[in-house]
């Protein structure tokens, strides 16, 4: 795969990276229930109204804009959405949205961002919402993972070397890892949630905001070997 793909959200399986070096799966729910299988976790992201989330830990409604995170088996029906399954992993349950106006962090070239859903350890998967003000000519660059998401609202272009892609609100996307790539709107603005199967941000052992800010004698615990917990 060496292009941005368009996926047209519908029932049943979009794409199975389940051999990757993140085995990772992706579905679509509109007419039918979806069932979630119990290893994984899964990224959901609805783009119409009237979707109901039945996960252990409860029933939800979901909104257009709306994100879940959900560990283990789950089941969404009604509305429309997208569903990132991220095999053999266990993250933690999350639920969101819908999507502010534009990002809270800076990004490039005028566009921002915002962490929806942030790596529980270093290294393990995020969600964001990448916003894109009217008038944005991204800068052509590539990313070291898959990117996959969804349209939320606004429209405009995905332009890369084999092509340009029209991008429109409820429709998926994919990014294969290293494919370059822009972003491009012209008289309103582009919202897109992003999944990211790792990240090169957040907490590890030894370094997270509960041991570094538990101070002994105006000492931080993180630089307190011998009260320092060895295993979890």
């Amino acid at each position: 795969m060496s292009d941005f793909v368009p996926l047209e959200i519908r029932d049943g399986l979009l794409v199975d990276l389940a051999d990757d070096a993140y085995p990772t799966r992706v579905y679509g729910w509109r007419a039918d229930a979806l069932a979630l299988e119990a290893d994984a976790t899964h990224y959901g992201m609805a783009v119409e109204d009237g979707g109901v989330l039945q996960a252990e830990a409860g029933r939800f409604e979901l909104r257009a804009g709306m994100f879940f995170v959900v560990p283990g088996a789950a089941t969404v029906r009604g509305g429309a959405g997208m569903v990132i399954s991220r095999l053999g992993y266990r993250g933690l349950f999350q639920l969101g949205g819908p999507v502010e106006a534009a990002g809270r962090l800076r990004y490039i070239d005028g566009c921002s961002d915002t962490l929806l859903v942030c790596p529980p350890v270093l290294s393990e998967p995020c969600l964001n919402h990448l916003h894109m003000p009217p008038g944005t000519d991204q800068t052509a660059h590539t990313h070291p993972s898959e990117r996959i998401g969804v349209i939320v609202r606004g429209t405009g272009e995905c332009r890369t070397p084999g092509g340009t892609f029209t991008l429109r609100p409820g429709m998926g996307w994919r990014i294969p890892t290293g494919v370059l790539h822009s972003f491009f709107t012209r008289g309103e603005a582009l919202d897109v949630l992003a999944w990211h199967p790792d990240s090169d941000f957040g907490p590890t052992h030894d370094h997270h905001p509960m041991v570094n800010r538990t101070m002994v004698d105006g000492v931080s615990a993180s630089a307190i070997d011998e009260i320092r917990t060895t295993e979890v």
